[in-house]
């Protein structure tokens, strides 16, 4: 037993602390973990708890970005699979662990559903077609009043538990696995899963994958399937925290959430949408509480901001101060040190050093 602990210490003390973006993710992680011992206010463990399902709807959103998808109709697949959990659990009267996965299967269904004008539309075109989707979706709420309750939505749903701390546990952890696979699919250098470097050639040239024998219709459709059910997996946790379901999940605004935490935290990277998400929904919701009148104004100067001094999102931006990449091996290293932790290869830092140290000499 204790020579696996040995090992796991060394591990972890040789990929997780040796790396400061790794390290600060994890001291991040563990202050989640202890925030849902604490005595705080009902208000922000809810605002916590729906920062988690956020987290998770913009990284599957980010998953489809990564596979060269833009889609502008994300929130189709958020209020899909709402609805279908939320009209499962109050009209037929099935529990609630049972309409959660149920709404996931809606959020692939929609998503194959939208992929089929993906295989021939590319770019802007693709993204004004997925920008009908919850319009049509919207439409038939207010068809179907009896189903979906209309205007006023589905309420007085059942709760995942009646206990907050195990709510937020519950979507934290979920959270976490859900992005943790979603970062093993996008994933280039794996050798057990090829998704990521089917999905990486897709996002570069479509026709050159598709000439070194890459299903690209199949890949597609997989992409808007994985994207719709971790989607469809945030609005079965939305409908069953919030006990309320109206036309407003599938509105303009749900879709472009994603986009904006993705953004800000970085696009291609899962992880980024996550810190996006915590950061500006939290950002958001104090604002409203501090700065009501002028709390959108705020709002909209920093993610402006954000675009004009950190373009690749604020964890990009953390990474390149404090890492770098060993130019042989490869592997991340402390922006502080002079060589490899691995191969002791000097970094790209020490040999400008020595450069300037020799022409100094010269």
């Amino acid at each position: 037993m204790g020579y696996y602990l040995r090992r796991l210490y060394k591990a972890f003390n040789g990929e997780i602390l040796a790396v400061p973006g790794r390290a600060i993710g994890a001291a991040g992680l563990l202050f989640l973990f202890l925030l849902g011992l604490l005595d705080i206010s009902p208000y922000v463990m809810k605002i916590l708890i729906l920062s988690s399902i956020f987290a998770l709807f913009a990284a599957s959103w980010d998953l489809l970005l990564f596979s060269g998808q833009l889609n502008l109709g994300h929130g189709a697949f958020f209020g899909a699979s709402a609805y279908t959990s939320a009209i499962l659990s109050s009209k037929i009267g099935l529990p609630v662990w049972l309409t959660m996965p149920i709404g996931a299967v809606t959020g692939v269904i929609i998503g194959v559903i939208v992929a089929i004008p993906a295989l021939r539309l590319r770019g802007p075109y693709l993204a004004i077609v997925t920008l009908a989707v919850p319009v049509i979706l919207q439409g038939l709420v207010y068809v179907f009043p009896s189903v979906t309750g209309g205007e006023l939505g589905l309420f007085s749903l059942p709760a995942i538990s009646e206990s907050t701390t195990f709510v937020y546990y519950f979507c934290l952890v979920l959270m976490l696995i859900c992005v943790g696979i979603m970062g093993k699919l996008i994933d280039t250098r794996s050798q057990m899963i090829r998704t990521g470097i089917i999905f990486r050639a897709l996002s570069e040239d479509e026709i050159s994958a598709r000439t070194t024998g890459i299903n690209t219709i199949k890949y597609k459709i997989l992409a808007f399937a994985l994207s719709g059910f971790f989607a469809g997996i945030s609005g079965g946790l939305y409908a069953h925290t919030m006990k309320v379901v109206g036309p407003s999940t599938l509105e303009f605004l749900f879709s472009i959430y994603p986009l904006i935490w993705t953004i800000f935290g970085g696009s291609g990277t899962i992880y980024g949408p996550v810190v996006g998400a915590y950061l500006l929904y939290f950002l958001s919701m104090q604002l409203l509480v501090i700065f009501p009148e002028i709390r959108m104004t705020l709002f909209t100067a920093i993610i402006i901001g954000m675009i004009l001094f950190m373009p690749e999102g604020i964890t990009r931006w953390l990474r390149d101060k404090i890492e770098s990449r060993c130019p042989r091996c490869k592997v991340i290293n402390g922006v502080r040190r002079k060589f490899c932790r691995v191969c002791q290869a000097p970094l790209l830092t020490t040999i400008g050093v020595m450069d300037n140290q020799k022409k100094r000499a010269l």
